[in-house]
């Protein structure tokens, strides 16, 4: 996880420039670099470090001594690297960066092809000073992060968060509108003498029901055709191994969030087993968060002690939680109640993972529910057709919420997120499959998924089978719910500001302490 800032076209002065792109700099605590385009007017880029591979020479913006015309920064892993390497014989490497392939692709194929190619998570700005272009990109379900800031007269800003473009506002006559960028599509913009840009091209180069493109480069053997269900099974099964095992690549320590849930407890697994083949040099560390009596974390313990991974637990109180909240929003930069609510306890084993161990790179279960059908209203759809088309509609904006969610409270802490249920040829492969096929049944939602894993022992069957609770947030009590809590906490400060409000202002010492109470109820009406 690192962070990515760049300007086009801005007369900003250089201690804004700097302020702005240190607003990020959690994303990146290894390393930092602010750098002008020279000879390229009003033009720079502002990077964050965490470094997973190549911690010597991985520093951005990349330029190789082979395409010095190419500037490139980018957040992002790109797992097929050394295959595409190798498949298209690129010589003169100058580092082992993932992200170098880039700009090998792009010289040789363009910027189409070149997205399309590529297997992994990622939002870039490359920019081509011989032709005068500059281009972005990011991930099909924008996995990473991505804003943009376009004016009408051509200044350009991007940014991995929305706050490290807020302050570049102070010369404008009208604040312009920051906008996340669309996950699976590039844009391309000429950029002027002035350094201004004009876009020119937006596309989308990969959507989440065809088969990628990078498929055909796959080291995966050609899997078995038809719907057969033990075929289909088994295909599964093969697709989101490989989807673990090549995520794995790393050269910092590699961890899991564990819920106790069906979806982290099968990623947490598999990857205990691939550790084992790959002969990692440490035990998988698995992590979860909640109250003692929680459900969830005493499921997450079973599954621990089960796969033999290293487990910590993070016990949550309310008070911890309601104290967390203002720096949450911060992080999520949303007020969507329900995303809030989710990220808390993401957000605190987060941190308790960078304070306390060594873990960086950490893997979790967000996208299934989604891919696989899993909430629990799927079970009321009005047809199959229905839940298939929803399904998609749930993956299409993933980057609004719960991937949103996941980045954020973990990029806080300075940690890598890895999310395998959103490999492009599993999701690819199970949105490929008949509708009938996917839907609840029998009562139970994500049927296929855990019929496909069951006899195998890979986790205990209890916690196969185990259904998907409403409101479960990994830290609910049998005694109060973490959703209660928090209702209860903003129904008491609404009961508070709403009291504060009608207090006669002649009651009160000062004229502070009367615009205290509007003030406050504003704050929460925008909350």
């Amino acid at each position: 996880m690192c962070g990515i800032w760049a300007l086009f076209g801005s007369d900003e002065c250089l201690s804004v420039q700097c302020t702005s792109a240190m607003k990020i700099a959690h994303r990146g605590p290894d390393a930092f670099r602010f750098e002008n385009i020279n000879g390229f007017t009003n033009c720079c880029f502002g990077f964050h470090r965490l470094a997973i591979v190549d911690q010597l020479y991985g520093m951005q913006p990349i330029r190789i001594k082979k395409f010095p015309y190419l500037w490139l920064v980018y957040n992002g892993e790109i797992y097929n690297h050394q295959t595409l390497k190798e498949r298209f014989e690129f010589t003169d490497y100058q580092t082992k960066v993932d992200g170098e392939i880039l700009l090998h692709l792009y010289e040789r194929f363009g910027i189409q092809k070149m997205a399309s190619l590529l297997d992994g998570v990622f939002a870039f700005v490359l920019l081509d000073t011989a032709n005068r272009k500059i281009f972005l990109g990011r991930d099909t379900y924008g996995v990473r992060p991505m804003f943009k800031l376009l004016t009408d007269d051509g200044f350009l800003a991007v940014c991995s968060e929305a706050k490290g473009l807020t302050d570049i506002t102070h010369s404008m006559s009208t604040p312009p509108k920051i906008t996340p960028f669309l996950p699976g599509h590039f844009e391309v913009f000429d950029l002027k003498p002035t350094g201004k840009v004009v876009s020119i091209q937006m596309d989308r180069f990969h959507c989440c029901t065809q088969e990628p493109n990078h498929a055909a480069y796959d080291t995966v053997e050609r899997l078995p055709s038809g719907f057969v269900p033990e075929t289909v099974k088994s295909n599964i099964r093969s697709l989101f191994e490989n989807a673990v095992r090549k995520r794995l690549m790393a050269h910092r320590r590699i961890g899991c969030l564990l819920s106790g849930g069906l979806d982290s407890s099968l990623v947490a697994a598999t990857l205990v087993k691939l550790a084992k083949e790959e002969k990692l040099k440490y035990p998988i560390q698995t992590f979860a968060i909640g109250a003692e009596d929680s459900p969830d974390i005493l499921a997450a313990r079973k599954v621990a002690s089960y796969i033999g991974s290293e487990h910590h637990e993070v016990n949550f109180t309310p008070e911890e939680g309601l104290k967390a909240v203002e720096e949450v929003i911060f992080h999520l930069e949303t007020y969507d109640i329900t995303t809030i609510r989710a990220s808390v306890g993401m957000y605190l084993v987060s941190k308790y993972i960078r304070e306390k161990t060594d873990s960086v790179v950490i893997f979790s279960g967000e996208g299934s529910d989604e891919l696989t059908q899993g909430y629990i209203y799927f079970h009321k759809a009005p047809s199959p057709k229905a839940a298939a088309e929803d399904s998609v509609r749930l993956l299409k904006e993933l980057y609004l919420f719960d991937v949103l969610r996941a980045d954020r409270t973990t990029a806080a802490h300075g940690l890598e997120l890895r999310v395998p249920f959103l490999d492009h040829r599993f999701t690819a492969y199970y949105l490929s499959l008949p509708e009938e096929m996917r839907q609840p049944k029998d009562g139970v939602e994500k049927h296929l998924l855990r019929d496909s894993f069951k006899g195998l022992n890979l986790i205990p069957d209890e916690i196969l089978w185990r259904r998907k609770e409403a409101f479960s947030d990994g830290m609910t009590s049998i005694k109060k719910s973490w959703y209660n809590s928090l209702q209860d906490q903003m129904e008491s400060e609404v009961f508070l500001y709403l009291y504060l409000l009608w207090i006669p202002i002649s009651s009160c010492q000062s004229s502070s302490y009367s615009s205290w109470g509007p003030a406050k109820l504003r704050q929460f009406i925008q909350f």
